[in-house]
């Protein structure tokens, strides 16, 4: 067996990890860089020869590197779409090596600055960061911008957690430098999340697909977050404050810019926005993350990079009452809890990369990197309810009108948890990229060795007016929702990818390009490999229009086209099932993507806009069922559920106000699984009525039929999803700007709390929410002396968070009357909020 395993090892390693280095010999090369008018390099410039039929594009460093004939007055052109073209007629001679720089001018449109690092021939769609601190958001990070995302969708403002094109929270990769990153384990509410690990003040540039994307990105089924750090070459910093917290960071370096660094601390409190939820008590949350990041560069060649941080999330909540009025005009309740007892969660996380970095030539970037995170979480809570369900006057006319007429039910709950969980990851992983005439070619290899141990106690018991419910003819007290369990998971896995990319430039000017790779993965816990050939092609033609003779209008579109297998290898919550325990045989679910797209870029009101598309369809297989109770995920442990997801995404983007940039997403959802083996029975009674429990009087059974659901709706299962972020300006008065973000999402699929899946096709009330902020610039032009010379830029905000105070629900409260019926008491989200923020840059 180990001589096995240590050949598959073996075998593996060879084969992911053997670059492609065989160049054939050429007569003539040309090479050089690519830079911007303020001396920054440009990546994604492409670089070709027409009469040639020759293209390549530029790396990170803006360097280039092209083989080509020997010849006089050979027109050589460099394109960028954030910059003006440029062109060179050079003569090449055979055998030599030939260098010519560019410089290009930076395009004078704002609304396509997100351009400027991207690259349109993949899914990767880049983030606008510059607003991040700008929107009005309860998170204060970045996950308000990822709504500007195609296929993204939260219907919680209270948690970072975010689903992508009906997929899980779990679903979804997130790279800090590109290290992935780990969400706690523990969380099963908004309220205990705390502090997601990227830090918005630190954040260089973000780039996000929803699908579709390079084998260079690991294995995860929905999508990938790449967040990369500022390396910063000056000193600044900023600082943040408002009701909800406050951040600070500083960023410097070295004067002959070998060494650099930028450092944040967070600090966020949400007791005031809890305070507005049904639930009062004393809430007592305590967020904390501290993040450094360095660079030193020993030569031009060879970098060490270090990422450090530690986070420690506490919430602690004593419950008093709650009073929650719901049902419809026909029945109008009202839900009255007193509570005894209190819940405190921890979360604490550390966390540590150390990265260096090698560049033999122009050409070639080698990148190696340890890492090792720790985090150790614990939730304790008991707390005690006794409730009373009381029915209200709805008769208009009547003095009495919304006030309790009678009594429905009393009865009381005891909530119990002791869970404990400590886990290690350590990694070690390498990195490469090649540029080869027309060709980028990039590999990888990651060792991961993971330990967790999980101690589990928890269970809730219902008293219905006396009666233990389930009711027990032996009068012994039954409790509900019991999970017992100590497990320990010790495994290593191995991970590999490679991938190249060809460009070619045709007769007519259009370009194609194409990436195709293959990623690999060995987990030894059950002894799986997965292999995941995944690709892409892009096509840019070359469409031009006569307007009339001085005019020629050219159209910017980009085609995509993606493929590909997305595995997901198991990684401790998909292995425990409903009562605690491991599934040892568990397997990696699997996506095929196929997605079709386009990027358009368009010229309206004489200002820019970008417009992209995407239809895509996801074929699922070996599914593990899940359920949602507010942000926590409850698997059944067992590969036995198939599916598909299928939909289409919008996005367009622009100034629709001149200077300002805003945007909004348009997205149509239908993601269903079949689970494989589960089945139901219909009870008649003797009246021939289908007998329900708690309504129908007649319990005697007569007869029944099998029923098999067949296809249902997963839980993220929305129809129709729209997010929009608008600005806006103050005639004759720019100092004074409105920002909006509205969302809007039709109601995702509940049930009751039996853990019957096929049961789950209730539906929430649409998720509805617009918040604004009035921010206001207290520096519109810094002084050249004084105190406040240092500063850059001064910005005072008033935020209301949810205007329209409407009630969203998270999930439900479940009461049972002795009888059998129950009763889903919804559980609202936050109510209208005033916040105060000040944003100051220096």
């Amino acid at each position: 067996m180990v001589n096995g395993l240590n050949l598959r090892i073996s075998s593996l390693l060879i084969t992911l990890l053997l670059p492609f280095w065989v160049q054939a010999q050429v007569s003539s090369i040309v090479m050089g860089k690519v830079k911007s008018d303020n001396g920054s390099p440009i990546e994604f410039a492409n670089v070709y020869v027409v009469s040639q039929n020759k293209l390549t594009v530029t790396d990170a460093q803006g360097n280039y590197s092209l083989d080509l004939n020997p010849g006089e007055n050979v027109l050589l052109e460099v394109s960028h779409t954030a910059h003006k073209k440029e062109s060179k007629t050079i003569t090449i001679e055979a055998g030599k090596i030939k260098s010519v720089n560019f410089v290009l001018a930076a395009l004078e449109l704002k609304g396509v600055e997100i351009e400027a690092k991207r690259d349109r021939n993949t899914t990767m769609e880049p983030v606008p960061i510059k607003d991040i601190r700008k929107m009005p958001t309860i998170q204060q990070g970045i996950e308000g911008v990822l709504t500007s995302q195609l296929g993204v969708s939260t219907n919680n403002e209270l948690s970072s957690s975010y689903s992508v094109r009906g997929g899980s929270y779990a679903e979804n990769l997130v790279y800090v430098n590109d290290i992935e990153v780990y969400r706690p384990f523990l969380a099963r509410t908004g309220e205990q999340e705390g502090l997601s690990f990227p830090n918005p003040d630190m954040v260089g540039s973000i780039e996000f697909s929803a699908g579709g994307f390079d084998a260079r990105y690991g294995d995860k089924m929905s999508s990938v977050l790449d967040i990369q750090y500022k390396k910063p070459q000056s000193f600044g910093g900023s600082f943040n404050a408002s009701l909800l917290g406050g951040s600070l960071a500083i960023e410097s370096a070295s004067k002959n810019e070998k060494l650099s660094q930028i450092s944040g601390i967070r600090y966020k409190s949400n007791q005031y926005v809890l305070g507005s939820l049904d639930t009062q008590g004393d809430y007592q949350p305590n967020f904390t993350d501290i993040q450094s990041y360095w660079i030193y560069k020993f030569t031009k060649k060879w970098q060490v990079e270090f990422l450090g941080n530690y986070s420690s999330n506490n919430y602690k909540f004593i419950p008093g009452t709650r009073q929650t009025q719901f049902g419809s005009i026909n029945e109008a309740l009202r839900f009255t809890v007193f509570f005894e007892g209190q819940e405190v969660t921890s979360f604490e996380t550390f966390f540590g990369a150390l990265s260096t970095e090698y560049k033999p030539n122009s050409d070639t970037r080698l990148k190696f990197t340890a890492s090792a995170f720790r985090t150790f979480e614990y939730e304790t809570f008991d707390v005690l309810g006794q409730y009373f369900l009381d029915e209200l006057e709805r008769d208009l006319g009547k003095d009495e009108f919304g006030e309790v007429v009678r009594n429905r039910g009393i009865g009381s709950f005891l909530d119990h948890a002791r869970n404990r969980l400590d886990a290690k990851v350590f990694s070690f992983q390498h990195r490469g990229y090649k540029s080869i005439d027309n060709k980028y070619l990039q590999w990888g290899a990651t060792w991961r060795t993971e330990e967790i141990n999980d101690q589990l106690s928890e269970w809730n018991y219902v008293d219905s007016a006396g009666y233990s419910v389930p009711i027990n003819p032996l009068n012994e007290i039954h409790l509900q929702d019991v999970i017992k369990g100590r497990n320990t998971v010790s495994s290593n896995r191995l991970m590999g990818y490679v991938q190249n990319r060809w460009n070619w430039l045709l007769n007519n000017e259009a370009q194609i390009s194409t990436t195709l790779g293959v990623r690999a993965q060995y987990w030894d816990y059950n002894d799986e490999t997965i292999i995941s050939p995944r690709g892409t092609i892009a096509y840019k033609p070359k469409w031009t229009k006569q307007l009339n003779d001085s005019t020629t209008l050219t159209r910017d579109v980009v085609f995509r086209f993606s493929s590909g297998y997305y595995y997901q290898a198991p990684f401790y919550r998909e292995m425990r099932g409903l009562d605690g325990t491991l599934n040892p045989e568990i397997r990696a679910q699997r996506a095929i993507h196929f997605v079709l797209g386009a990027d358009i870029n368009f010229r309206m009101w004489e200002r820019s806009f970008k417009f992209i598309t995407e239809a895509y369809y996801k074929a699922l297989s070996d599914l593990v069922p899940y359920e949602i109770d507010n942000v926590r995920l409850r698997y059944y442990g067992d590969n036995n559920s198939k599916g598909y997801a299928t939909g289409l995404d919008m996005k367009i983007h622009g100034e629709f106000i001149p200077g300002i940039e805003s945007w909004a997403n348009l997205s149509f959802l239908q993601t269903k699984e079949d689970i494989l083996d589960d089945f139901y029975y219909d009870y008649y009674n003797t009246d021939g009525e289908l007998i329900e429990s708690g309504f129908t009087q007649n319990t005697t059974i007569a007869d029944s039929s099998i029923v098999y659901p067949g296809y249902i709706p997963r839980p993220t299962d929305q129809l129709v999803y729209f997010s929009m972020f608008f600005q806006d300006e103050m005639p004759n008065f720019p100092r004074f700007k409105v920002q909006l973000s509205v969302l809007f999402g039709t109601g995702l699929p509940f049930g009751p709390p039996d853990f019957e899946r096929y049961k789950d096709i209730e539906r929430y009330r649409a998720y509805r929410r617009v918040d604004i902020g009035f921010s206001y610039d207290l520096m519109p032009k810094v002084p050249d002396t004084g105190l406040f010379a240092k500063f850059n830029s001064a910005l005072i905000s008033l935020e209301v968070f949810n205007l329209l105070d409407i009630n969203n629900t998270i999930s439900y409260t479940w009461i049972k009357e002795s009888g059998g019926r129950q009763y889903g008491v919804p559980n609202f989200l936050t109510s209208r909020l005033i916040n105060v923020k000040l944003a100051v840059t220096f």
